[in-house]
């Protein structure tokens, strides 16, 4: 295998991967909204008008809906399709006979998943803000690039962690596995809440450590809404990574194992 192959031939796959995204922008775009931007509707919008929730709490929650948008489609990008393409289509087995070493291949699988979650946080963004009531959040515009760092983290934490799965899941049980990981990862995940908020609940505060998408809500609300509560950035962005870095490291494995199987 020539060295100097390794680096077009990843290219041109992420390129072809990444024309198909463009084709599939629609069916991404209907993908990617539908929960977040129900969450956002009922919960910062019905909620605060019917006087169930004070109407700050927009602010609190529309970087956390931002967050379950960028990580769940960056995982379903990746998770859903390797099960098929491992399981039924056997199409991965293109993509082994180029000139890439295995472990390659899944990297560029993690990094078109993570592009595709970008894309979906960008776009769930104003649609989200404009359903709480654009003036109703006080964003800041002064953390511009922490908040596309946080974007990229959050579809990174997607993408590595829909990699792990989708070698990991037998593909008869790939429903039941999101079933089951989709409720927690919701609900400990600082969506509706800052992390800094559960002090009266320490139990509850060490809890939401264990969900990966806890950091990427909390990085978001950083950079979104900073005068709201919440974890030191640089806290967030490290434990973040060491979560990538295991999700990588277990993904990349599973993704060998399969790729010989």
């Amino acid at each position: 295998m020539s060295t100097y192959a390794v680096p077009w031939t990843f290219a041109a796959i992420v390129r072809r991967d990444f024309a198909v995204l463009v084709r599939d922008a629609p069916s991404v775009v209907i993908q990617t909204a539908m929960q977040p931007l129900f969450l956002a509707f009922v919960l910062g919008r019905v909620l605060p008008e019917l006087g169930l929730a004070r109407p700050t709490f927009a602010e609190v929650l529309l970087p956390g809906v931002v967050a379950l948008a960028v990580v769940v489609t960056a995982l379903q990008a990746v998770a859903l399709p390797l099960v098929l393409e491992f399981g039924f289509t056997k199409e991965i087995e293109d993509r082994l006979l180029a000139p890439l070493p295995v472990w390659l291949v899944g990297v560029e699988k993690i990094v078109v998943a993570a592009l595709r979650g970008v894309v979906g946080g960008l776009l769930i963004y104003p649609l989200a803000r404009l359903i709480v009531g654009w003036d109703k959040v006080n964003v800041s515009s002064g953390h511009v690039p922490r908040f596309l760092l946080f974007c990229a983290i959050a579809a990174l934490l997607g993408s590595s962690l829909g990699l792990m799965l989708g070698t990991f899941v037998p593909p008869k049980q790939i429903s039941v596995m999101f079933a089951v990981i989709f409720t927690p990862l919701l609900f400990t995940g600082c969506i509706q809440y800052p992390w800094a908020s559960l002090a009266p609940l320490e139990w509850f505060k060490v809890l939401t450590l264990f969900n990966p998408l806890t950091y990427a809500s909390e990085g978001l609300r950083s950079s979104l809404v900073p005068q709201v509560p919440h974890m030191a950035p640089w806290l967030a962005a490290l434990a973040a990574a060491a979560w990538i870095a295991c999700f990588v490291a277990l993904g990349l494995r599973g993704f060998a194992r399969r790729a010989v199987d």
